[in-house]
């Protein structure tokens, strides 16, 4: 074979990739087709509920439940906030995001501090990490009539800032524990040592190196925290008190309120939540860009 013929022949490559790559795609097995059907009607199944609420929640001041859809307008957004018959929705999200943001707080502390104790073994560690990770197996409507039912015994008025307050913890703590335990399993000592052998204090190699590298899975907790709170129902039904959270007001809407002004309000907690979900993953990359930047050249 000469040096033209070779020529010719990688030329021709692509193109005899390009007949076989066609041919196998119609000889794909039907297996194939059988697994892609049922992942498109899973996504259906699974996003097509949503979807409905969304579009319906656009409609006119003449539209109902149900489709046909009947005009297109933001008409019910405004009325969501607006109008007192569809309940104390401005009151529940404000209390939602509050209890939230609180929760978020004090899971990525005691979660941070959890892990870090949690990198020595002491006596009774096992015990205490069980106890810790105990409430994820108990149901959470069971949790949440336990907790109600043990301030009423103490004589403490239930409220969404105190019991409901503990009954969220009771769920977010565990996974942010878990979480860290992850994030710090991948963490090297060496790193501590070297601030030390620098001379920096206890305190000064936990600001300066511990927490700088740990930074983009303590802000996964701190969304786990925040997502887990934000919407939690079961846990919040026994222990919230006199005023409800965003999740017990929309509870409250689908037994009185027949309106489009429901669906509203789930296009709104959707769009929040996702806003929140891109904020967080927007710090996320956000540091690890920065970390790169901070890293010597090899």
């Amino acid at each position: 074979m000469n040096g033209t013929q070779v020529v010719e022949g990688a030329r021709r490559a692509p193109a005899r990739a390009r007949v076989r790559s066609h041919d196998d795609e119609r000889r794909r097995p039907w297996t194939f087709w059988v697994l892609a059907t049922v992942f498109v009607a899973y996504v259906l199944a699974l996003y097509g509920p949503m979807l409905c609420i969304y579009v319906l929640s656009l409609q006119d001041i003449r539209g109902g439940l149900v489709f046909p859809m009947k005009g297109l307008s933001l008409h019910w957004f405004v009325d969501l906030f607006t109008q007192v018959r569809t309940g104390d929705v401005k009151g529940g999200f404000e209390r939602s995001i509050t209890l939230a943001l609180v929760v978020t707080v004090l899971t990525v502390v005691g979660s941070f501090l959890a892990g870090l104790g949690f990198r020595a073994r002491f006596r009774g560690d096992g015990i205490v990490f069980y106890v810790m990770v105990g409430s994820l197996v108990a149901p959470g409507l069971v949790l949440g009539i336990g907790i109600g039912l043990l301030f009423q015994y103490l004589g403490i008025e239930p409220h969404w800032y105190t019991s409901a307050l503990g009954a969220h913890l009771s769920w977010t703590l565990p996974f942010g524990v878990l979480v860290m335990f992850a994030v710090l399993s991948r963490f090297d000592s060496a790193w501590e040592e070297a601030a030390r052998d620098l001379g920096a204090s206890h305190w000064q190699t936990i600001r300066w190196v511990v927490i700088p590298v740990l930074a983009p899975g303590l802000v996964a907790v701190a969304l786990f925290g925040f997502t887990l709170s934000y919407d939690e129902f079961a846990r919040t039904l026994q222990t919230s008190g006199s005023l409800n959270t965003l999740p017990l007001e929309i509870w409250s809407m689908t037994l009185n309120v027949t309106s489009p002004s429901l669906y509203a309000l789930g296009t709104v907690t959707t769009i929040a939540s996702f806003v929140i979900i891109g904020a967080s993953l927007g710090v996320i990359a956000w540091l690890q860009r920065r970390r790169a930047r901070r890293l010597p050249a090899n």
